[in-house]
């Protein structure tokens, strides 16, 4: 019996690709950057994610190479763990222990066996109580193994990683805090403080933000809040010190680096332009301009053809070193407020919400990947805070993904609001959507709610979009042919307008087959036809005001679910009109599954978030998640799977076709898997298994994986691998060889050649006496063979191994060929086993 997995919530991406500093691998071919509690590896060539280093349990707050082995890769998180993988295979090569919550990390070239971290006083998070200490890493051959040996660098420091940096070779180390620069010397064992005051005549703002050193030079570089950059000198003298200014930025210096050689510094913030500063002067500066947000960091990849730089809207952008953009990754765009909630494109299966501002972000959940960004408000974004600018607020697509519908507002007061409703068209030839349709305040105060009418596109007929808003209307918009006698041309009019007593109407949507609209009216459910738009029915009870609004689906299309701001879910029946059922759950999201009559339902409690899934016609839940997550879930949405997934266990059956995500109100985006963390997490390159009953080829041999009992006679040995031997062009053994590390193979001039003997020798030609035959004369002439006997005998010529190969094949062997195949044969292959 198969045990049940357990259903676990696990991060589905949109981690942020910012939190940490990221780090070019020493060839610029690999960008490992942080995200969330893994490492990911992308191809700066590609854009790829390689692979997913996967293994803390909480965030990964730094990572840097080691600087012995730039194959390996150190990694800190708040778990309290120092992690050392080999990311060119994706594999956690030893874990250590330190016991503290890890803010930031450091490696010196010349410290073989230590790091540098920062960890809080005490153990406790306090913004004020931050430390730096070097970490010995224990030699042992565990994997897991505890590093408690910590020294004390530098006291009351930032806990920032941009707040502290390491000089030239490793011989002091510089951090800001405050109106504090704090330089600590290894050698002299002390430590320096150069303060400044907290504004200048001029107004200027002082604090530090981010520092860097020079990696050739005794120079500091300081980024401060007023843009300003100093760059200290002479600094191991506390009075004779010196610094200049370079002043470009009009708000906080973001982060500082310098290039390779030291040639140029790099600086970033709010403006979201690169500033690249040449030999420290203020007159040769080069900028790249319009890379989308503010620059979190700016790294320098180790050959120095590389930079990148990481945003707050969770992007890294790779540019080269000429100041060009090479590539753009980008992650979930994570703003201030979803607005338009988790919508599903139907085309592409993509997640659909609130990107930039004025923007639709359109998200592929397999990837990882943001596929593109649909600018829907169409106007430039100012940076400035207390701005009042126009917001997209809402989105829903048809059944099909043809036409996207989305409104936008801008609220000055109470009293002056702009709204405006765009329709937009998918164009096949641009692949994109055009916008159709412009429609100015389709409703006197906010709109609500917005849905298509699914069954119209599915039976070709007109498509028809309703509309709820505040002002106690419901709007039904229909496509018309606006054609005349100079162009064709399709637009969106009014078709019919109701209301019910001039309550605010707050939720609407239709029936499965598009028979029924049901609209809510603060306490009140309206159920409408649609075809004559009259008024069938309502419900009322219990009371409270109607917060989400749902049909039931296939079997359970008679039911409708609604919940109300007091916490009930109620169940209504639409055949007799009367309350089903009810239950006082305080459920904040209800969404139903678009393939089966399941509905999942999240409620909220003082502990954390609990799920429920259920089937209308039945109101004891099947399955009960409790504690989803700690913060307060604000959306969720199925997506339908394109291959549906074989779930063990009868109680997670509702995951088989659809799966559920859901948004955190801290903008993380979840969903539920019963499979192993490893299982979802192991590329495909890694899931190569060499079968049983794979064929015997040399390639097959050189792995070791299944290698034959040692039998008496060495040359009877080989005889037998010749016979099973002969080229698979697909074979996973084959394919596991090529994606194995090249330091762990023999070398390519010993694999040619049993290579090369496997395409010659055909298996299909040969009856097994004439192997056996062949093999017998091979061992008899053995020893009577030299380097000068070129002349053979007849009979020896009549066993020439060309005769046994495809009666196709013309080729023919030289006399030194056929005795370089001969001592091949006989070469001993027994080392392989003890790979």
């Amino acid at each position: 019996m198969v045990a049940q997995r357990p259903l676990r919530v696990v991060r589905c991406g949109g981690s942020k690709l910012s939190g940490a500093r990221a780090v070019f691998s020493a060839d610029a071919k690999y960008l490992l950057c942080a995200s969330g509690d893994y490492v990911k590896v992308y191809s700066t060539a590609t854009e790829e994610c390689v692979h997913i280093l996967q293994g803390h349990t909480n965030l990964v707050t730094g990572i840097q190479l080691n600087p012995q082995n730039h194959m390996q890769l150190y990694s800190c998180s708040l778990d309290g763990t120092v992690k050392l993988w080999d990311f060119t295979d994706g594999i956690l090569i030893k874990t250590f222990v330190v016991g503290y919550k890890l803010f930031a990390f450091y490696t010196l070239a010349g410290s073989e066996d230590s790091v540098f971290i920062i960890i809080p006083k005490k153990n406790e998070d306090s913004l004020d109580s931050f430390q730096l200490v070097s970490v010995k890493l224990p030699k042992t051959p565990d994997q897991a193994v505890e590093a408690k040996e910590l020294s004390l660098i530098l006291d009351d420091i930032g806990q920032s990683p941009k707040c502290t940096a390491f000089g030239r070779e490793g011989e002091y180390v510089a951090s800001v805090r405050g109106l504090h620069l704090l330089v600590y010397f290894f050698k002299k064992k002390k430590v320096n403080r150069f303060p400044l005051s907290a504004t200048s005549r001029k107004g200027a703002n002082n604090y530090f933000t981010c520092v860097a050193c020079h990696p050739k030079e005794d120079c500091i570089a300081s980024g401060h809040k007023d843009g300003k950059i100093r760059l200290w000198r002479n600094f191991n003298h506390k009075r004779e010190y010196t610094f200049s200014t370079l002043h470009w930025h009009h708000d906080v210096v973001m982060d500082l680096a310098f290039s390779v050689e030291g040639t140029s510094l790099l600086s970033g913030g709010v403006e979201s332009v690169l500033v690249q500063w040449r030999d420290g002067s203020d007159c040769k500066k080069e900028f790249l301009p319009r890379l989308g947000s503010a620059i979190e960091h700016i790294s320098a990849s180790p050959d120095g053809t590389l930079y990148c730089t990481s945003h707050t809207e969770n992007k890294i952008t790779l540019i080269h070193s000429n100041l060009r953009v090479s590539a753009v990754i980008q992650g979930l765009v994570k703003g201030s407020d979803i607005k338009t909630g988790l919508v599903i494109d139907p085309r592409t299966k993509a997640l659909v919400l609130n990107g930039k501002p004025g923007h639709l972000q359109f998200y592929c959940l397999q990837t990882d990947k943001q596929l593109y960004n649909l600018d829907i408000v169409q106007q430039e974004y100012i940076h400035q805070i207390g701005l009042n600018q126009v917001d997209l607020v809402k989105a829903a697509f048809s059944a099909r993904g043809s036409w996207l519908a989305t409104v936008e507002q801008r609220e000055e007061k109470e009293t002056e609001l702009e709204l405006q409703m765009k329709l937009w068209n998918y164009d096949e030839q641009t692949q994109s959507f055009t916008l159709n349709t412009r429609i100015n305040m389709p409703h006197e105060d906010h709109v609500t709610a917005l849905c298509f009418r699914d069954t119209d596109e599915l039976e070709d007929g007109t498509p028809t979009l309703v509309t709820a808003g505040k002002d106690g209307r419901f709007k039904v918009w229909v496509l018309v042919d606006d054609s005349d006698s100079e162009k064709q041309s399709m637009g969106w009019n009014c078709d019919f307008v109701g209301s019910y007593h001039n309550y605010p109407a707050t939720n609407c949507c239709f029936s499965e087959d598009g028979s029924l609209l049901a609209v809510s009216f603060e306490e009140t459910v309206t159920v409408w036809n649609s075809d004559t738009w009259d008024l069938i029915c309502t419900f009322c009870h219990p009371p409270g005001k109607i917060q989400n609004l749902c049909f039931g689906r296939l079997s359970c299309s008679k039911y409708l679910l609604g919940t109300t701001d007091n916490g009930f879910l109620c169940c209504w029946n639409l055949l007799s009109c009367a309350l089903e059922w009810s239950a006082q759950l305080n459920v904040m999201v209800l969404q139903p599954d678009p393939l089966s009559e399941n509905i999942a339902a999240v409620s909220q409690l003082l502990e954390g978030s609990d799920l429920f899934v259920f089937k209308p016609n039945e109101p004891r839940p099947f399955c009960i998640q409790r504690n989803v997550c700690r913060e307060r879930v604000q959306w969720a949405v199925f997506i339908p799977r394109d291959v549906p997934e074989s779930v063990g266990s009868e109680k997670h059956q509702w995951l088989s076709r659809s799966q559920l995500y859901f948004l955190t109100e801290t903008q993380d985006l979840l969903t539920f898997s019963t499979k192993s963390t490893e299982e979802r997490l192991t590329p495909s390159s890694k899931q190569l298994a060499v079968e049983e009953s794979l064929p015997m080829t040399p390639f097959y041999l050189l792995l070791g994986k299944h290698r034959h009992q040692q039998q008496s006679k060495e040359s009877a040995d080989l005889g037998t691998a010749v016979v099973q031997s002969h080229l698979a062009q697909v074979s996973p053994a084959i394919k596991e060889l090529l994606h194995t590390p090249a330091h762990v193979l023999p070398s390519a001039s010993f694999l040619c050649s049993i290579f090369i003997n496997s395409m010659l020798i055909s298996k299909e030609n040969k009856s097994a006496g004439e192997v056996v035959e062949e093999v017998e004369m091979d061992s008899e002439k053995a020893d009577d063979e030299s380097d000068e006997d070129l002349d053979l005998t007849e009979m020896e010529q009549d066993m020439n191994p060309t005769e046994f190969l495809d009666e196709n094949t013309q080729t023919k062997l030289s006399k030194s060929q056929e005795k370089q195949l001969r001592k091949i044969r006989r070469m001993d292959y027994s080392w392989v086993a003890a790979l």
